[in-house]
């Protein structure tokens, strides 16, 4: 079949250093040929992130299907059956779709009726609920935060998905938000409501001094027995960058029960399977160790959270981030081995929001440098 697929680079804001991300259009979710396809997999792999303009009723089965195809042996939700565990931080922010168990329905408001699912109450992570400091309720609606810079992955027993896939449904009407980094710069970046903000794991990379791209091309993070249970009692930075270091996390007595062959340790470069670029992508909330090349460990969590983020911070200033503006039928897929991503945003409870998400734990870990 003939390719019908047509590229364009995402057009970059004034003043933006982001050297990522394309949009495609001309496809056919529902009846997508090998071809479009190979199209689709080759500009995320180039570029990291991939708008494909297409329709808000894609099914879910689609959805589904076009993620699988980027790990066909791949066939389990990306966090497994760990968002049944009630204490995790991420219960209470997705629903799954019943008939295709691997799609999440994620947004902001009341649902009556969607995908099998009835009289649903959606809520939009707020920063208020993770970060220690927050935005006065006064400005809750016009200013935001970055909720949580993360790499989507269970981080323990499940190796992370390769690639993730974002439909947007429904919006509410369009209004801007002023997003502040509150860490002392006076970084900010306006942004739409709801955006969803991405940064490349690449550029991180390459921002580096030589000394630092030797240190995280030979270095390993070790991340915590069930993650997302054990940090749930701890608060985020400003920039959502990372957690600050209070000794709330649980002990591992409080957590389920361990099996120290599920912890996962990562190399803290991942190469790209296409490019064979290195990208510096660690999920700063959920780190416990560094492992060194000479065989000695980093202990101390303070100085593992401050080394990761002296690493991470230039990275995602505001000309790096590429802050995606929603319209209806986007579908967005993400080199989740690449980029890292952030929730932003700020609801009134009758602004509706409805989307989809799907990811699959991989058939393989991260590839190393």
């Amino acid at each position: 079949m003939a390719v019908t697929a047509t590229v364009q680079p995402l057009p970059v804001p004034q003043g933006s250093a982001i050297n990522f991300g394309s949009i495609i259009s001309g496809v056919d979710l529902e009846n997508l040929s090998d071809e479009d396809f190979q199209v689709i997999h080759d500009t995320l792999y180039r570029t990291s992130v991939v708008v494909i303009k297409s329709k808000p009723d894609v099914s879910a089965k689609a959805q589904y299907e076009l993620t699988r195809r980027f790990d066909p042996s791949s066939t389990a939700y990306g966090h497994g059956k760990t968002l049944d565990a009630k204490r995790s931080i991420l219960h209470p922010d997705l629903k799954t779709v019943p008939h295709q168990p691997q799609v999440q329905v994620i947004g902001n408001g009341f649902v009556k009726d969607y995908e099998g699912l009835k009289d649903i109450t959606l809520r939009h992570p707020h920063h208020r609920t993770f970060h220690r400091e927050i935005i006065p309720e006064v400005e809750d609606l016009d200013y935001t935060r970055f909720y949580r810079w993360h790499i989507d992955a269970a981080l323990y027993d499940l190796d992370p998905p390769l690639v993730t896939t974002l439909l947007a449904v429904s919006l509410p009407s369009k209004r801007e938000q002023t997003l502040r980094y509150d860490d002392g710069t006076g970084d900010e970046l306006r942004v739409s409501l709801g955006t969803t903000a991405f940064v490349s794991g690449y550029q991180m990379y390459e921002r580096l001094s030589e000394e630092d791209k030797e240190f995280v091309r030979t270095s390993k993070i070790e991340y915590a027995p069930h993650p997302y249970i054990w940090m749930s009692k701890a608060r985020s930075l400003p920039t959502g960058l990372g957690l600050y270091s209070e000794r709330l996390e649980l002990d591992e007595s409080e957590l389920p029960p361990i099996e120290p062959s599920k912890i996962k340790m990562f190399p803290m470069t991942w190469k790209n399977p296409v490019t064979g670029k290195l990208a510096l992508q660690v999920h700063p909330s959920a780190i416990r160790r560094i492992h060194l090349k000479d065989g000695t460990v980093v202990e101390d969590l303070e100085r593992v959270r401050d080394i990761v983020y002296r690493l991470q911070r230039p990275g995602i200033s505001p000309e790096y981030v590429y802050a995606h503006d929603w319209e209806e039928g986007d579908m967005v897929l993400f080199n989740n081995h690449g980029v890292l991503h952030s929730v932003v945003g700020a609801f009134a409870p009758e602004e509706v929001r409805l989307f989809r998400q799907c990811n699959l734990s991989a058939s393989r870990a991260p590839l190393s440098p």
